[in-house]
This record gives structure tokens, C-alpha cells and sequence, in this order.
């Protein structure tokens, strides 16, 4: 009996880990929501800026490139640069897009677009997020990225910026 037991708890235990590690049933009716957001890899004397999410938000702690929702009508661009007025009270340039990366989370399927920016005016200012640093191009994987930002920073830690 506890040899069934234990076996039932590790089988509840992985069932319970696969939404956080972006892992979904399938075969149920309907596909995951698709959900299109962007991201800026803003970039100031070789470093870029990495923000950590808050508390009490999805995918708390991990950190991310700052950005948002692209909404009904808006180019990549238009959200991104709506998006860092938004949350970080300052203006970009959108430059280079780096690349496009997704990830099937338990709340749906992200698909990120991450482009290299630069501040055009104003310093960035924490509203949403817990903490923001610059961070070399090469120490940034050092970072608990969340998992929709591995590709892009990836790429961006090779880049000489």
C-alpha cells in the first residue's frame, strides 16, 4: 500500500510541475490562446536593460525584456514603443529585430517579438516591475529568464552592442 502510495504522489507531483514548465494536455477542444506580445532589448553604453516581474504577477520573479501586448491595429513597433511609455515612462527608438520565440505556458501560447532598442528620452522608471539593471551582453543568461526570452537572450549575449 505505500509503495502505491508514494507512486501516486510522484505521478500528482510532475502532473502538478507541467503548467510551470510550459507543458499543456492535449486533446482537449480548443487550441491555446495565442497571445502576440514584444519586447525591448533597450541598450545604453553596451549594456541592456533586464526587468524583473512583480509579485502577484504571471510568471513572477522571472525577469524579461520590458514590453507588452501587441493590441488590435498596431505594428510590432507601435506596441513596443506605447508599451516602454507605459510602463517605464520613457521613449525608444526600435531598431533591429532580433528574433520572434514562443512558448506554450499553461495560460497560452506567447509569442514574442524582441527588438534591440535605444533610449530616445527620459530614464527608464520602475512602475510595474520589481527591479531593473544593466546588464552586459554576456552575463545576461546568468539571469532566471523567463522561458519565452531564452532565444533573444541567447542571441543578444553574443552580440557585441
Amino acid at each position: 500500500m505505500a509503495q502505491i502510495v508514494s507512486a501516486r504522489m510522484c505521478v500528482v507531483s510532475w502532473i502538478q510541475l507541467l503548467p510551470a514548465q510550459g507543458v499543456t494536455m492535449t486533446g482537449g477542444p480548443e487550441e491555446p490562446k495565442l497571445i502576440r506580445v514584444v519586447g525591448a532589448a533597450i541598450v545604453k553604453d553596451g549594456k541592456v536593460l533586464c526587468a524583473q516581474r512583480g509579485s502577484g504577477k504571471t510568471l513572477s520573479g522571472y525577469w524579461e525584456f520590458p514590453g507588452g501586448k501587441i493590441e488590435e491595429g498596431e505594428t510590432p513597433q507601435q506596441a513596443l514603443q506605447r508599451e516602454i511609455e507605459e510602463e517605464l515612462l520613457c521613449e525608444i527608438n526600435v531598431d533591429k529585430e532580433v528574433c520572434t520565440s514562443d512558448y506554450l505556458y499553461d495560460f497560452g501560447h506567447v509569442e514574442l517579438t524582441t527588438f534591440l532598442c535605444h533610449l530616445i528620452e527620459g530614464s527608464p522608471k520602475l512602475t510595474e516591475h520589481t527591479r531593473m539593471v544593466w546588464v552586459e551582453p554576456a552575463d545576461m543568461p546568468q539571469l532566471n529568464w523567463a522561458p519565452v526570452d531564452h532565444d533573444a537572450v541567447e542571441h543578444i549575449s553574443k552580440m557585441t552592442i
